[in-house]
């Protein structure tokens, strides 16, 4: 498994905004047959502050997974509403193995 954490700040005045793109990208990511799991999740003290948690099947798959219309969009969407450029941090899963995931 590929895991991504992508890490975003968004403007306060953007959160609802930037949570209703999100999630609509993750519904549609979770269709690609190189996910296996899509989260939006939302910094509890702080939040302006989400993590998109991607696991992916292969290393190639995030590749594949820009290419699609949904991703396109919410890319574009959400451009203006960051408060700070996104990073991400990629890691590769110890338990559960890939099995454990479907």
């Amino acid at each position: 498994m590929f895991i991504v954490h992508v890490f975003v700040h968004v403007r306060l005045q953007n959160i609802e905004d930037f949570k209703a793109a999100s999630i609509q990208n993750a519904r549609e990511s979770v269709k690609e047959p190189g996910v296996a799991r899509f989260d939006v999740i939302q910094q509890k003290d702080e939040p302006t502050r989400f993590v998109l948690v991607e696991v992916y099947r292969t290393s190639d798959d995030p590749a594949r997974h820009k290419k699609t219309a949904h991703y396109q969009k919410w890319r574009d969407t959400v451009a203006d509403m960051m408060a700070e450029p996104r990073g991400a941090i990629k890691y590769t899963n110890i338990f559960p193995d890939e099995q454990g995931w479907d």
